[in-house]
Formats: C-alpha cells, sequence, structure tokens
C-alpha cells in the first residue's frame, strides 16, 4: 500500500494544546484549566516545541467529541501543521478507547503526533506507539472493573433496602434518606399493572383504570401507555 508522502517526512516542532474540563472532574481531580495548560507550556518550552495555540473546553464531558468545539479546533489546527497534539492526559482528550484511537489514527494521517503527559506518551516512536496501546488497554481494563464494582454495589444496596439512584416508584425515602420503604398506593398502583397486563389488558386499558382508581404516577399527571410500560418493566428489573 501506498503511504502519504507526508507521513514520511520529519514532523514540525510545532505543538497545539487541548485542555478540559468538566465540573465534576475538575472537583474531584483537582486538575483545573490553568494547571493543565502550565503543564503543556513548560512541555513546550522544555522540549524545544513552538507552543502555537491552547484550545478549550471548559464545563464539557469527555463521552463525545462531536459538541466540543475546542477539540475540533485543535484537532484542524495541528493536522495543518503536522505538529504535536499535546494534552494533559488521555483522559482529557476522550472516555473511550475507540474514540481515543479514533482520534490518534485521524493525527497518523495527517502527519501529526500525539503527547499525553501523564502517561508520557509520544507517538512519534515504535516503542511510544507500543507504550500507546498498552495504556489504552489497561485504560479500559480499569473502567471495566470500575463498572462492574459499581454494579455490584447497587445491586448490594438494592438487595438491603438503601438508595441505589433515583426512588423508584412503589417506594419512598424513610427518615434517614437513604433507606427505602414501600409507598403503599404505588404498591397497589403497581399490582393492578402487572396483574391485568398478565391478564392481557392493553396498556391504554391499564392505564384508564389506574386513572379511574386514583392512582397517580409519582410526579402526579396522567397514565399513558409509555408509562405503563416502562413501570412495568421498571418492577421487573427491580425484581431480579
Amino acid at each position: 500500500m501506498k503511504r502519504s508522502r507526508h507521513i514520511d517526512e520529519k514532523r514540525n516542532r510545532v505543538a497545539v494544546g487541548y485542555v478540559r474540563v468538566s465540573t465534576a472532574m475538575q472537583a474531584r481531580e483537582g486538575h483545573s484549566l490553568e494547571a493543565q495548560r502550565a503543564r503543556i507550556e513548560a512541555w513546550a518550552k522544555a522540549s524545544g516545541y513552538e507552543l502555537a495555540s491552547v484550545h478549550v473546553d471548559a464545563g464539557l464531558s469527555g463521552a463525545r467529541t462531536d459538541n466540543r468545539p475546542g477539540l475540533r479546533a485543535a484537532l484542524k489546527k495541528v493536522c495543518e501543521l503536522r505538529g504535536a497534539l499535546v494534552v494533559y492526559s488521555l483522559s482529557r482528550l476522550a472516555r473511550s478507547v475507540r474514540e481515543t484511537l479514533r482520534i490518534a489514527d485521524r493525527l497518523h494521517r495527517a502527519g501529526a503526533d500525539l503527547v499525553s503527559l501523564s502517561q508520557q506518551i509520544d507517538s512519534t516512536t515504535p516503542g511510544g506507539k507500543l507504550i500507546f496501546h498498552i495504556f489504552l488497554a489497561l485504560d479500559e481494563f480499569e473502567r471495566d472493573l470500575t463498572s462492574e464494582r459499581t454494579r455490584e454495589v447497587k445491586q448490594h444496596r438494592k438487595s438491603i433496602g438503601k438508595l441505589v439512584s433515583i426512588v423508584p416508584y412503589g417506594w419512598e425515602l424513610a427518615g434517614d434518606g437513604e433507606t427505602l420503604r414501600a409507598d403503599p398506593e404505588e404498591q397497589r398502583a403497581i399490582r393492578l399493572a402487572v396483574d391485568r397486563h398478565a391478564g392481557g389488558a392493553s396498556l391504554r386499558a391499564i392505564a384508564g383504570e389506574l386513572e379511574r382508581a386514583g392512582l397517580r404516577p409519582k410526579r402526579g399527571g396522567k397514565w399513558h401507555a409509555k408509562t405503563i410500560r416502562d413501570l412495568i418493566a421498571d418492577t421487573r428489573r427491580l425484581a431480579q
């Protein structure tokens, strides 16, 4: 396969910085925009790179890349310059392995580099590429473990009657603010809905019967086919 001519050319010693925080991440980890910028500036100076610009996304999640104007501008700039995109950490760049690899591939095709200061990753060398992929795999593994631990904690809290996230229909908070206790009226609505659905009644018919019985959704309003369907599905899921 023929390689693009600029891939073999020497990269320019010019850097483009990218910094990002979401409110939650900044509060939890303390990696402020200013601190990230300072680290990027220090790296550029020590490495003999001209820092062309630093692009910012403040208060935006890293779950998606298409809604971050700062990232789009940084990628466009560094690809045009064929320089190095410098980030404090890969987590500032993207929150999924797939997105990070997609960005890395775009940079590679444009003849640009990726530098992550926290992980000490430099994709310009074979060793750097290897470390890059190892870090990505370990990062994904850690997130999978975290998700698994979170599921286990939620399951345990549910099994002992503790609040998981929002108060599900059929339950209310006890005086301690976290223990769930049954709400008699809502439990009556659940039993009626589940029994009628098992007997073949339509969702719309069940909604009408709940209305006539004076049983309301948790936040008031009227019952609809969708809310009945969700109620039955949630009840079955909580029972698992």
